[in-house]
């Protein structure tokens, strides 16, 4: 259990910066006129990710929740 303490904090520095770098890594479709409640003028597409982008949106998923588990950990502790 004295490990895991000792652990806990850098555990949770990369994963922030881990968690960071894939959501900044992520490209951003949408613009700013969809940020005020604006879209484009041709109505709304599907986007489909494929690829690289796949991959960095699961991992980001991915990288969130064992965040949120290890801040969980530390709370119990």
């Amino acid at each position: 259990m004295l490990i895991i303490e000792a652990l806990l904090p850098y555990i949770q520095i990369t994963l922030s910066v881990l968690l960071v770098t894939t959501i900044l890594m992520q490209q951003n479709e949408a613009g700013l006129g969809a940020a005020f409640g604006g879209g484009d003028s041709f109505g709304s597409t599907h986007h489909t990710r494929r690829g690289f982008e796949k991959i960095l949106f699961n991992s980001s998923i991915v990288l969130s929740v064992l965040f949120a588990l290890s801040a969980f950990v530390a709370l119990l502790l």
